[in-house]
């Protein structure tokens, strides 16, 4: 199947048309015509080979809702027709411990990522969602159920999984006492899906100046990490505290906040960290961790539970050329709180 897509050439150059070749079905396979394409923070970092190891060209996305153009023989949940979505991975080993829990996302031989990564067959390059069509294993697509507004859905695929998965990990629900540190892409999904479970929910920030905004995302109340008074006053008050900073930062403010037997999940950075004291756990039995996406029957679950609640990311339309200006912005944290491109502007290139 030829298609085309958007791709990064080279770190310094921007995404520009790029044709793609997918593979032929093969029994197990789903073929997709992408309607909608979710822009990840990762996507950016994938693009300008930040994280070492991009494979030229890159396709990004792996936030993706479409529609079933075919099956292979063997497919039985879908048909031409369906609406449906992709995320974070799209194949797995099937047979370690991790898999056989649903937890593909841990799988002991490793994923294949949706994009930037290798075909568990072929060997050959996987690419991502800025692009007109995709061929994916039918474990791993996803179905969108009634209600859930499609033009809206894509970043749940990601940004709703990372912070889903930490929040059902540690059973949060009414009662729960959550913080979320950071009030952006995943930040926002994060007090979203708190507050749909029941727990208060308090954003975490370095001013009072995103009150207004926490508070039309459902958020209780806002501390200013800045403040000192403040911060010592809510020594030991969460249970949970979602660490959405995306960059190197200090763990230290946040570790007293926590209370005895609490956690702090670090869902956003992708590397090093400050150094911190050991003291506020050891005094406490707090625990720092860390949390990835969730396994395919998760992130159902996670999709089935935003349309029953009508949970959906706070996103920006944009058209499939106006991605550079698009990752412009997003460095400049100059999006609330997600892009989603709509791909039939695709037709226009």
């Amino acid at each position: 199947m030829k298609t085309i897509g958007y791709a990064a050439t080279s770190p310094n150059l921007p995404l520009a048309r790029h044709d793609i070749e997918r593979r032929d079905l093969r029994d197990n396979d789903v073929g997709i015509e992408i309607l909608y394409c979710g822009v990840c923070h990762s996507d950016l970092h994938q693009a300008r080979n930040d994280w070492g190891g991009t494979i030229y060209p890159v396709v990004p996305g792996h936030e993706i809702v479409g529609r079933v153009t075919g099956v292979g023989s063997a497919v039985t949940r879908y048909e031409a027709g369906d609406t449906v979505a992709v995320g974070c991975i799209v194949d797995s080993c099937g047979t370690c411990d991790q898999c056989l829990k649903h937890e593909e996302q841990m799988c002991r031989e490793g994923v294949t990522q949706t994009y930037n990564d290798r075909d568990r067959i072929t060997g050959e390059v996987t690419y991502g969602g800025y692009s007109r069509h995709i061929v994916v294993r039918e474990e791993f697509v996803l179905a969108i159920p009634k209600g859930l507004d499609i033009a809206r859905a894509a970043p749940l695929l990601c940004a709703g999984i990372t912070t889903w998965s930490p929040l059902r990990t540690w059973n949060v629900g009414p009662g729960s006492r959550v913080g979320v540190v950071g009030l952006g892409g995943l930040g926002h999904m994060a007090v979203k899906l708190a507050v749909g479970l029941g727990a208060e929910v308090t954003v975490i920030s370095r001013t009072d100046a995103k009150t207004a905004d926490a508070l039309a995302l459902g958020a209780d109340r806002v501390l200013a990490s800045g403040d000192a008074a403040a911060m010592a006053g809510a020594a030991s008050s969460f249970d949970l505290i979602i660490d959405t900073i995306p960059v190197r930062h200090d763990l230290s403010p946040y570790l007293p906040l926590l209370d005895v037997d609490a956690t702090l999940v670090i869902v956003g950075q992708l590397g090093m960290v400050d150094e911190h004291s050991t003291l506020p756990l050891l005094m406490g039995r707090r625990r720092i961790s860390g949390s990835p996406i969730g396994g395919i029957a998760e992130t159902q679950e996670m999709l089935n539970f935003c349309a029953r609640m009508n949970i959906l990311p706070d996103c920006e339309m944009i058209a499939i050329q106006d991605i550079n200006t698009a990752f412009e912005r997003m460095e400049r944290a100059d999006v609330r709180y997600r892009f989603v491109i709509d791909m039939a502007s695709l037709e226009a290139v």
